[in-house]
C-alpha cells in the first residue's frame, strides 16, 4: 500500500534546528568520550555546556522559524521558543554546577553530559509538542535519562533506592497517562490536538470517555509535576540523588512539564476546561497545604526544599487553573522563576559540600555569616526569593498567579495561596535564622568551596533573583505575549 504521508521537506527541517543541532551534539559527544580518559572528561563537560547555550540562544530568538511540522506532530512557536531556552540554560547552569562536584566523589562519567543532553532534548520535543504521540516520546526520553542520573552513584544505598523507586512510580504516572491518552484517542479519534479540540467542541456520544480520559491525563500530569497527593516520590529522589542531579530534575523538567499541561489541557481539551479547572485547582490547593506542612518539620536541606516543591507547584497550578491569557502567563512566569530559583537553591548544597561532608542539614549553616559573609548574604538572596519576600522576583511571581486565581473567579483558592504563601516563609527563615543568629558547633566544617568559578556562577545566579525584579516588565510582558501571538 502506497505512504499517504508526504515526504519532508529541507523548509520542514528549519524549525526543528534547534533539536537537530542538540541531538547531533550529543552522539558526537557519546563518541568524543572515548578518546578521553578520565583526566580529560572536564572537556565533554565544557563542550556540552557550551552546546546548551547555543543551543538555547537558537532556540531563544527563533533561530530556524516558527510553523507546525512533521505532519503537524511539531510547533514551533513563540511559546517553545521561551520555554526550551529557559530549559536549556538551567540544564547548563546544572551541568556547570556539578563538575567539581561529582569528579570528587568519582561519580562523574562521560556519560553524564550526554544524558543531560538527551534529556534536555526530551524537554524539548515536549515544549513543541502537538501530538500524543510526540508528548510521550518526549517525556520517556526525559524519564529514561532521568533515571539513569538519579542512580548514578551505584554504591551508594540512597541513590540506588531513589533510582529505583523514580522507575516505578514513574512508568506507573507514564501508564496513567498512556491510558488517559488511549481513552482520548477512543473518544475523538484523533491524535493531534487541535483535531482532538475541534471533536471536544462538538461533543457527542464519547463525552463521557473524553472526560474519563482527562482525569487520567490530569493524574499522570500531577505526577510529572510533582503536585500532591502524587508527590510520593519527590523526597526521597531528591535527598538520595548527587546533589547537581537534583538541581538538574527540579528546575528545566517543571518548564517542560507546565508546557506540556498546557497543551494538552488548553490546546487539546480546552473545550472542557470548567471539569479540568476543578481538577487542577484542587491539586493546587492540596499541593500548597501538603507541601509547606511538610516542609515545616523537615531537618535535612535537600528534603525542605522537595516538600518545598510541592508547594510551588501548588502555586504554579494555581495559574494554570486560573485559565486565560492572564492564568497561563503568570503559571509561565512562575515555571520560569521558579527554575532559576531552584538551580540557585541546590547551588547553596552543592557550593558547600565536599568530599565526605555534605551540606544537608540545616544546622550544618550554623554561623555562617561570621565565616563568610557573603556567601551567607548570597544565600539569603536564594531563600527570601524562594519564600516570596520582596522585593526579591518571587515575590512577584506568587503576586502575579494569585491575581491570576482571582481574576479567574477562584478566590477561594487565592485565599489558600495567601494563607500557605505566610506559612511557607517560616521553613526558609529557619536556614536564615541558623546562618545569622545561631553559633557554629565545635569542630564544625562548614565554609564555601574556594572555587572562583562556581563562587562568580553562583553569585551571578544569587543576585540575578534580584536583578530580574529590576527588570520586571519584559519578562512578564514577554509571557504574556507568547500567548496573545
Amino acid at each position: 500500500m502506497a505512504n499517504t504521508l508526504p515526504a519532508l521537506t529541507t523548509a520542514e527541517l528549519w524549525p526543528l534546528l534547534p533539536e537537530l543541532v542538540l541531538a547531533t551534539s550529543a552522539f558526537a559527544l557519546l563518541l568524543f568520550d572515548l578518546f578521553f580518559d578520565a583526566r580529560q572528561r572536564g572537556w565533554t563537560q565544557l563542550l556540552a555546556v557550551a552546546v546548551l547555550l547555543v543551543v538555547g540562544f537558537m532556540a531563544a530568538t527563533g533561530m530556524g522559524g516558527h510553523g507546525i511540522v512533521m505532519h503537524e506532530m511539531f510547533v514551533r512557536d513563540g511559546l517553545s521558543d521561551l520555554a526550551k531556552g529557559v530549559i536549556c540554560f538551567t540544564s547548563a547552569a546544572a551541568l556547570a554546577y556539578g563538575f567539581d562536584y561529582l569528579k570528587e566523589r568519582n561519580s562523574y562519567k562521560g556519560e553524564v553530559p550526554v544524558l543531560v543532553l538527551f534529556a534536555t532534548l526530551g524537554m524539548m520535543l515536549l515544549a513543541s509538542s502537538n501530538n500524543l504521540v510526540m508528548v510521550y516520546v518526549g517525556l520517556e526520553m526525559l524519564a529514561l535519562c532521568s533515571y539513569a542520573l538519579v542512580a548514578l552513584e551505584r554504591d551508594n544505598p540512597l541513590a540506588t533506592e531513589a533510582g529505583m523507586k523514580y522507575f516505578v512510580l514513574g512508568a506507573l504516572a507514564s501508564g496513567m497517562l498512556l491510558y488517559g491518552m488511549s481513552l482520548i484517542y477512543g473518544a475523538t479519534g484523533a491524535l493531534d490536538l487541535p483535531v482532538i479540540r475541534a471533536a471536544a467542541e462538538a461533543g457527542g456520544d464519547n463525552a463521557n470517555l473524553l472526560l474519563a480520559g482527562m482525569v487520567f491525563v490530569v493524574a499522570g500530569l500531577a505526577f510529572k509535576l510533582g503536585a500532591a497527593p502524587f508527590h510520593m516520590w519527590l523526597p526521597d529522589v531528591y535527598q538520595g540523588a548527587p546533589t547537581p542531579i537534583t538541581m538538574f530534575i527540579g528546575a528545566a523538567p517543571k518548564v517542560a512539564a507546565f508546557i506540556m499541561a498546557y497543551r494538552l489541557l488548553e490546546n487539546g481539551l480546552g473545550p472542557i476546561n470548567e471539569q479540568w479547572r476543578v481538577l487542577v485547582g484542587g491539586l493546587a490547593a492540596l499541593s500548597l497545604i501538603v507541601g509547606n506542612l511538610m516542609a515545616l518539620v523537615q531537618t535535612n536541606l535537600k528534603r525542605m526544599l522537595a516538600y518545598s516543591t510541592v508547594s510551588h507547584i501548588g502555586f504554579l497550578l494555581m495559574g494554570l487553573a486560573g485559565g486565560g491569557v492572564i492564568g497561563y502567563s503568570a503559571a509561565l512566569f512562575y515555571a520560569v522563576i521558579y527554575a532559576i530559583t531552584t538551580v540557585a537553591a541546590f547551588g547553596v548544597i552543592v557550593l558547600m559540600s565536599r568530599k565526605g561532608f555534605e551540606a544537608e542539614e540545616i544546622t550544618d549553616y550554623r554561623g555562617l555569616a561570621k565565616r563568610d559573609p557573603w556567601i551567607a548574604f548570597l544565600v539569603l538572596c536564594v531563600m527570601a526569593s524562594l519564600a516570596g519576600v520582596p522585593p526579591f522576583i518571587g515575590f512577584f511571581a506568587k503576586l502575579d498567579v494569585i491575581r491570576a486565581a482571582v481574576q479567574g473567579d477562584m478566590l477561594w483558592l487565592a485565599i489558600v495561596g495567601i494563607v500557605f504563601a505566610v506559612v511557607g516563609a517560616f521553613y526558609y527563615l529557619r536556614l536564615i535564622k541558623a546562618m545569622y543568629f545561631e553559633q557554629a558547633e565545635e569542630g564544625s566544617e562548614i565554609h564555601a568551596r574556594n572555587n572562583r568559578g562556581m563562587r562568580i556562577l553562583f553569585a551571578v545566579n544569587a543576585l540575578g533573583l534580584l536583578v530580574l525584579s529590576l527588570g520586571l516588565n519584559p519578562l512578564l510582558a514577554w509571557c504574556r505575549q507568547v500567548f496573545v501571538a
